[in-house]
């Protein structure tokens, strides 16, 4: 188990937090109506999901780059550390003009930083297109700043393209999610370059994993988890029994 944080982050992180525990009912009835969304049918996460894996990059035994914002990074990164290919998931902070921010500064709102994962992936095992099925996926992109009672623009729907491809596959599948009315509401997830990536400080790092008994945990992270990968099956390093 890793060392807890200082108290001073510790009550930054009960004021980001502890609302999501007190309208916990509140929440679940708003994923639930999210679960019932019919995106996972649509023919462009059919069209991602499905994409062929680069075989050239299995000859070039090379590594890539996805920077995601899906809301809590806690949560994020337990679902893609999930995937077979994914070779590593960072939580961190990325999108703002405070070089190497504070959890507590990132709380604020006022840092222009998302909470993001930062993805390693081998191309050859795992599309750039896979991740994008499950980035919009493991949350609710029609939500503009916020993720249910996680509220503020650290939570926004984000997408950080590291080069010209990402950019063109991003915009391209936005819309055509969009024009097929994929869900409810129009998508509004950001897409820009990536400016740099911020590490999160140690005891935000698999923070599932190590910490899955507490109540955040047990009641918000861990059914995302489960759906993700009710959704993702065949995707998994540890296939469902």
């Amino acid at each position: 188990m890793k060392d807890r944080c200082p108290f001073v982050i510790l009550r930054c992180m009960f004021s980001c937090r502890a609302i999501m525990l007190f309208l916990l009912p509140v929440w679940m009835q708003l994923a639930a109506c999210a679960q019932e969304r019919p995106y996972e049918q649509s023919q462009t996460f059919t069209q991602m999901n499905q994409a062929q894996a680069n075989t050239t990059a299995a000859t070039e035994k090379r590594l890539d780059t996805a920077t995601f914002g899906t809301g809590c990074f806690w949560c994020t990164e337990a679902q893609f550390t999930q995937l077979r290919g994914v070779e590593r998931v960072e939580s961190g902070y990325s999108g703002g003009t405070v070089p190497n921010p504070t959890y507590k500064q990132v709380c604020t709102g006022t840092t222009g930083h998302a909470e993001v994962v930062q993805i390693t992936y081998d191309p050859a095992v795992i599309t750039y297109d896979e991740l994008l099925a499950a980035f919009w996926a493991a949350h609710d992109p029609t939500q503009l700043n916020r993720q249910g009672n996680d509220i503020g623009t650290q939570y926004r729907s984000v997408i950080f393209y590291h080069n010209e491809a990402q950019k063109q596959k991003a915009e391209t599948y936005k819309q055509r999610l969009n024009e097929e009315h994929a869900y409810d509401k129009p998508v509004v997830t950001e897409i820009t370059p990536f400016p740099a990536f911020y590490k999160a400080e140690d005891y935000h790092q698999d923070y599932y994993e190590l910490n899955g008994h507490e109540p955040y945990c047990s009641m918000v992270v861990r059914p995302k988890v489960e759906k993700f990968k009710k959704v993702f099956k065949d995707k998994l390093k540890e296939p469902q029994q």
